[in-house]
């Protein structure tokens, strides 16, 4: 399919708004035995059409070679053997997951005899904008299809003709089972101005969630008059206590930060106390320096560390998303909670300690969407938190908080269920 095929984007849009709208209808009606179907279906026309869909994953990437794509850019945009399969378990994870919708919880009688509970229901048509990665693209649509919600979908033009072949497999699942092939739309356009109406049409699209580098997420954030599900970056902390066990804070600063180094939930920042960077910097220090990661410290650090250099302010505030690491030496637990809170990204942030204390002080205080006690910030992931999949990892304060899964994508409405009361 060529890019080109949309040339009245604004009539195309609002077309598929209302599409999306009327099959949000059908789809919160939906059985959980169909909507399984469904994803059990689109696995089954991936494993069948495998070869097609890497032959359309091809083209992408030779155009993305001709244009000079970076190699980090190319490595997202392959889609492998491997990353099918992963796609095909992806699907079936989702359909063994509890269906959320319909489910009644809080339910409790009040002194006029009514039952007050809550429902939880889908939130309509879900948004989703995103870069690179095709894999996202049945990652989205699954639990938007698993949670009620139907979902327009706008990839990145470099991977156009990946996304398109999934969509095909996807309509050919929804068809299948006798849900509305509109449930899960991906946008058959390249041209910007298709974000910025999708992103301006609050009649039809009820939550826009941007999944991207930073630039993109703040200029769909400016730009939307749709609530905005996001996170702009992942500066996430590490901070080792004086009462830590060294072995165990060697482990979790060292995968922290080198057990990937593009993802949001990876350490950027080491916080470590002063009571005990003697005995533990160099050492890390060293593993660090070994893997190729670049040192950035404040005074105390470089002086403890040769081979650092002297950390700015920027430092304190950048995602990396590479093998560099920014370390200070803090006084305390206190300290490091304010520098956490004055720099964090509110993403992902972990205390090392073995005083309970200290840990509950962390917990308490420390204002991230995720925070940890003795565990690698790398564990921020819904698949780890046992939510199946993710659909991204919200820092907004509202609605949904950390890692999006299948109930993020819901809301609940209240239920009342009476034998005829009336109010007096």
């Amino acid at each position: 399919m060529d890019s080109d095929i949309v040339t009245d984007v604004s009539s195309y849009m609002h077309t598929v708004g209302k599409q999306a709208r009327v099959a949000s209808r059908a789809l919160a009606k939906a059985s959980t035995q169909d909507k399984n179907a469904a994803l059990l279906a689109i696995a089954t026309y991936l494993e069948t059409n495998r070869e097609q869909l890497i032959g359309a994953n091809k083209l992408d990437l030779e155009t993305g070679a001709t244009k000079g794509l970076a190699a980090p850019l190319m490595d997202r945009l392959t889609l492998s053997n491997k990353t099918v399969d992963s796609m095909i378990e992806g699907l079936r994870q989702i359909a063994a997951l509890a269906d959320p919708i319909g489910a009644i919880t809080d339910l409790n009688y009040r002194p006029t005899g009514i039952q007050v509970g809550r429902m939880r229901v889908p939130l309509g048509v879900v948004g989703i904008i995103y870069e690179s990665r095709p894999n996202v693209t049945i990652d989205a649509a699954a639990l938007c299809l698993k949670s009620g919600n139907a979902t327009v979908l706008r990839g990145g033009s470099e991977a156009f003709h990946s996304n398109q072949a999934l969509a095909m497999a996807i309509n050919k699942g929804l068809s299948s089972v006798g849900l509305p092939t509109e449930a899960v739309q991906i946008l058959a356009t390249t041209d910007r101005a298709a974000v910025d109406l999708m992103v301006s049409l609050p009649t039809y699209i009820d939550v826009i969630i941007p999944r991207g580098g930073k630039s993109l997420i703040e200029r769909i954030s400016k730009a939307a008059k749709v609530p905005v599900i996001k996170h702009l970056d992942g500066i996430c902390h590490v901070y080792i206590d004086d009462q830590a066990d060294l072995e165990r804070a060697l482990a979790i600063a060292i995968n922290a930060k080198t057990q990937r180094y593009g993802t949001c939930n990876t350490m950027e920042t080491l916080l470590v106390a002063e009571q005990v960077a003697d005995a533990i910097l160099p050492r890390l220090a060293q593993s660090y320096l070994a893997k190729g990661v670049e040192l950035r410290g404040c005074q105390a650090t470089c002086n403890l560390i040769p081979e650092a250099i002297a950390a700015t302010e920027a430092d304190w505030t950048t995602e990396y998303l590479a093998p560099i690491l920014s370390i200070k030496i803090v006084a305390d637990v206190e300290a490091a909670i304010q520098h956490i809170n004055t720099y964090s990204s509110q993403h992902t942030d972990s205390i090392v300690t073995e005083n309970y204390s200290r840990a509950l002080q962390f917990l308490r205080e420390v204002d991230s969407s995720s925070v940890m006690v003795n565990a690698s910030t790398r564990f921020a992931d819904g698949f780890e938190y046992g939510l199946g999949a993710e659909i991204g990892i919200s820092t907004d304060k509202f609605h949904a908080r950390g890692p999006v899964g299948l109930e993020g994508l819901t809301s609940q409405k209240f239920v009342v269920l009476g034998t005829g009361q009336i109010r007096t």
